[in-house]
């Protein structure tokens, strides 16, 4: 087909490299030099300027207009008001300044233009700017309610406003409609937004109250906001609990039918002391071949979850169950995870084994999985079974003797266990997790580092070895299933990582195509004994991908393991239960159907991804509330001085983490002393002038000079540091720095709106850019021509 002169014209332009024609250029160009082909020339770059399709420069010279670029993605706010957008998994996000957000909110799907690609090499992301918002996220916010008198609200039409709990909207205010439920001052609100910010209203939010939780003060309404704000249920509809009310409290003799009767073994549970929800229980016995005999019971809840069903809908709707502080928000009622379904001692329950003979380097040999019944002897704790391993406590060790021969076999199939999974190069990271406790109206009274004894790494041991076994024959056997995956870190995070540790005078070899754990643990294995440890471990933690659940069997990195899945907490996680519900269908109908494999091939791919969701939102909302109760905790430690160590350093500042996991910043505005510079790879800040150097994983010590409960921030001030000398950090003196050192402290010290960094250097290889940065540098090309 013939092109028309439009799009000849822009051929020709785009085909040679000047940035600007003139007329005659382009007529020469194009052979329209005739009088009339001239004329025709002339009208129809005057008509594509109009279009936008050209401008003209002030010498009157013709060049491509640029090309806005529209990317679809999702918006991350951050409380500080600028933000970032998701594209893709795979690449870095795209920084949002807050002249550039317009009326978006965070988790908007957006769309946008890149106004500057990102810099390969460099510290610095790709910037966009949104041009509009393709679907909101937010439809309820939950905040502190205060009331307008009744002449007000005659008079606007509104009730009042709400302030809201949620920091990456503290910048607006929530009016509330003078329509439904009128709350009472002080009273926490969940609000159904009506209007989303627009023109003339920026910070504005306009919604209804659909439900009042209750005043400020009362106890524990600070966490039951949190849940409620991320959008966690806290309630059970009066149709799940009639379902729920409607299982039997006991198992009926009939429902034994089919199953393999276990209910004579010796099997018991070891959980936490404050547990309800006992959804796994484990036994050992040495065989006479010396092999170890592992039975891993799990209770069977899809009996009394039926596929479709009220319980199971809202099951999977909620996902998981989350654990915050000082409560658990269950996946189900508490009549079935607390009841029927929990593996209580001394009465039967219905449960799904997976038993494996497993030999002395660590191998399941042979194994069976089946539907049967148990009747646990026995409710352990870890704290008494680490006793009973220790041999400590006698009252303890006469009150359980006929279990200390089991236990020592239990032991002894922990190490074997373990020392399989070293040999395979599985990664294992120092726990560094706070338990907080609460007195009887919510408030933090103690905060110590979670300790893990023999007892807790020998469950999961169990634990690890059933949910390997259960992967992997439904994997052999080609049947759709769902596996929970750790993939392999991203090029550019181990390759930041790897120049991280040169520090600590550890090399490790470029990276491969395919990187082995093994190295990594042999990295971990090394700085065992080093003070900066626990730094180290965090590092390579978070150079990490995180762990999801997908219908493909991609394996387990951290594990070390070809096949995975989550078979063993039915009653707390949603994709165990479904594991158990695709366990018992395949076995029920064989050879299995090619009607039953593409109904779960089609469903599985959908509830993984809303599972892995689920799971991130308990995540944020269990690091949220134990932010806050740190925070609170520290309020009443302002003043008082502590040791700790840097945990992370930034452009801004400085992170220092106590032995307790509670963390503060000392911000760069105040460190008074020098002007610091930001040394990316040492992580480290080095002063100019007293050439002090801040360096993660330095012992300092610390005074608390802030605690500011409604936003989670604490500050600390440094009083005494660890010594460092490391003459290569520090930067080299310039004749001329171009301005006042005041005037560019003024400057480093400021946030500037980027305080999340770009994930690391992109390593030595060249890495191809996303399309959208292609897309952008074409952009700026472009742009050079004006």
């Amino acid at each position: 087909m013939k092109k028309t002169i439009r799009e000849e014209i822009i051929s020709y332009m785009e085909e040679n490299e000047k940035s600007s024609y003139s007329v005659q250029d382009i007529a020469k160009g194009l052979k329209l030099t005739k009088s009339d082909n001239f004329k025709l020339l002339v009208q129809t770059i005057a008509s594509m300027e109009r279009d936008h399709q050209v401008t003209l420069t002030g010498k009157g010279k013709v060049k491509l207009a640029a090309r806005t670029i529209e990317i679809e993605g999702t918006f991350r706010a951050n409380d500080k008001g600028f933000g970032f957008v998701t594209i893709d998994d795979e690449e870095p996000d795209v920084y949002i300044s807050r002249e550039n957000i317009g009326y978006a909110l965070d988790g908007d799907t957006v769309l946008i233009d890149i106004i500057k690609p990102a810099v390969h090499g460099e510290e610095q992301a790709a910037e966009g700017k949104i041009v509009s918002i393709v679907k909101r996220s937010l439809t309820q916010i939950v905040g502190e309610f205060t009331e307008y008198d009744d002449d007000l609200v005659e008079e606007t039409g509104l009730y009042g406003f709400v302030l809201p709990k949620e920091k990456k909207l503290s910048h607006y205010k929530i009016y509330i409609t003078a329509a439904g439920i009128r709350p009472k001052e002080g009273e926490v609100c969940v609000v159904e937004v009506t209007h989303y910010p627009e023109k003339g209203y920026e910070n504005q939010i306009e919604g209804i109250v659909k439900q009042t939780i209750g005043h400020k003060n009362d106890p524990g309404m600070d966490i039951l906001s949190i849940a409620i704000q991320y959008g966690i249920p806290t309630e059970f509809s009066a149709d799940v609990l009639n379902q729920a009310e409607r299982v039997p409290e006991k198992v009926l003799e009939e429902e034994f039918d089919g199953r393999r009767d276990l209910r004579d073994e010796l099997i018991i549970t070891i959980d936490g002391a404050d547990a309800k929800d006992l959804d796994d229980a484990v036994q050992v016995k040495k065989m006479a071949n010396g092999n170890y005999l592992l039975g891993v019971h799990i209770a069977d809840v899809t009996h009394y979850v039926t596929e479709n069903s009220f319980l199971d809908r809202e099951a999977l709707d909620r996902g998981t169950s989350v654990y915050l502080t000082d409560r658990v928000i269950p996946m189900l009622p508490p009549r079935l995870s607390n009841g029927i379904c929990s593996l209580n001692p001394h009465v039967p329950r219905l449960t799904m084994s997976c038993q494996m003979e497993i030999n002395p380097r660590g191998r399941v040999v042979a194994y069976e999985i089946f539907e049967s019944v148990i009747q646990s002897r026995e409710r352990m704790t870890y704290s008494d079974v680490n006793l009973l391993i220790d041999r400590k406590e006698e009252v303890l060790l006469k009150k359980y003797q006929h279990l200390l021969e089991m236990i020592d076999h239990m032991t002894e199939l922990h190490h074997v266990l373990a020392q399989m999974r070293v040999e395979r190069g599985a990664i294992s990271f120092e726990d560094r997790e706070a338990q907080i406790y609460l007195d009887d109206e919510g408030h933090p009274l103690e905060i110590h580092l979670r300790e893990r004894g023999t007892a807790e790494k020998l469950i999961e041991s169990f634990m690890l070895a059933a949910n390997e076994t259960i992967a992997k024959h439904f994997n052999e056997q080609g049947l759709p299933f769902i596996y929970r995956v750790h993939e392999q870190p991203k090029e550019n995070k181990m390759q930041f990582f790897f120049e991280f540790i040169t520090n600590y005078g550890i090399k490790v070899e470029g990276l491969k195509d395919a990187l082995d754990p093994k190295e990594l643990q042999r990295v971990l294995n090394q700085t065992k004994d080093m003070p900066e440890s626990p730094i180290i471990s965090m590092m390579l933690l978070r150079s990490m991908q995180q762990a999801r659940y997908s219908e493909e069997s991609l394996g387990h990195f951290g594990l070390a393991a070809k096949y995975y899945t989550h078979f063993t907490s039915p009653i707390r996680r949603y994709p165990d239960l479904l594991v158990h519900r695709l366990i018992k269908a395949y076995q029920q109908q064989r050879p299995v159907s090619e009607k039953l494999k593409q109904k779960w091939q089609k469903k599985i791919p959908e509830i993984a991804a809303h599972a892995s969701n689920a799971e991130r939102r308990a995540v944020e909302a269990e690091r949220e509330t134990d932010a806050l109760k740190k925070t609170e905790f520290m309020v009443q430690h302002v003043g008082e001085t502590f040791d700790g160590y840097i945990s992370s350093v930034t452009k801004f500042g400085i992170f220092v983490e106590l032995p307790n996991t509670i963390e503060g910043l000392i911000h760069v505005s105040q460190m008074k002393d020098d002007y610091y510079q930001f040394i990316e790879n040492h992580l480290a800040l080095v002063g100019e002038r007293t050439r002090k150097i801040y360096k993660i994983g330095q012992q300092v010590t610390v005074k608390v000079i802030k605690a500011d409960v409604d936003n989670r921030e604490i500050d600390f001030e440094i009083l005494r540091a660890e010594k460092i000398t490391q003459p290569e950090l520090f930067p080299r003196k310039k004749k001329d720095r171009g301005g006042s050192r005041q005037s560019k402290n003024k400057g480093a010290r400021n946030l500037q709106g980027r305080e999340k960094k770009s994930q690391g250097k992109t390593g030595k290889r060249k890495k191809e850019a996303p399309f959208y940065q292609k897309a952008a540098k074409s952009k700026k090309k472009r742009k050079g021509r004006r």
